[in-house]
């Protein structure tokens, strides 16, 4: 499938973005052969391939709960900037 360079420079101005003449060929010629490759890829008969969610084996790996001792207030607030009332204070971002 081939871009034409109408179809590169529509892309960028919705992506936002700017290219030379250059570019914009150089793009129509690449970004066509990445879309050839997944047109050929489409065409191949998956139908008797498992469906896997992962490509390597996936185990988890669980440990037990152990009940251990929480910080105090002041050691969890001793390096924040500014505290108030046992809290973190930060800047407020709504007006």
């Amino acid at each position: 499938m081939s871009l034409t360079r109408e179809d590169v420079t529509y892309v960028a101005n919705l992506a936002r973005l700017e290219f030379s003449e250059d570019e914009v060929t150089a793009l129509a010629d690449q970004l066509g052969a990445v879309l050839d490759y997944a047109e050929t890829l489409s065409g191949l008969d998956t139908s008797q391939i498992k469906a896997t969610e992962h490509v390597l084996a996936v185990q988890n790996v669980f440990r037990e709960d152990e009940i251990k001792s929480c910080l105090s207030n002041e050691d969890a607030l001793a390096n924040a900037p500014e505290s108030e009332a046992g809290c973190f204070k930060v800047p407020r971002v709504m007006e």
